[in-house]
């Protein structure tokens, strides 16, 4: 169950909303200070790409 809402998710706006944290990440990636942030904007990608059946840490 968990592929196929992974499927309609990526589909339905998952690929939208995976892409724009990614942005996101990459522009908090360029000062130093921002790394963190930019770290924590890639884990939340990872989760919006694909939702059921993840853990993020």
């Amino acid at each position: 169950m968990s592929i196929l809402g992974n499927i309609l998710w990526f589909i339905c706006g998952g690929l939208l909303s995976g892409l724009s944290w990614v942005l996101a990440g990459l522009i908090c990636c360029i000062t130093i200070i921002g790394i963190p942030f930019g770290k924590q904007f890639f884990k939340i990608a990872k989760l919006s790409l694909m939702p059921f059946g993840a853990e993020v840490i």
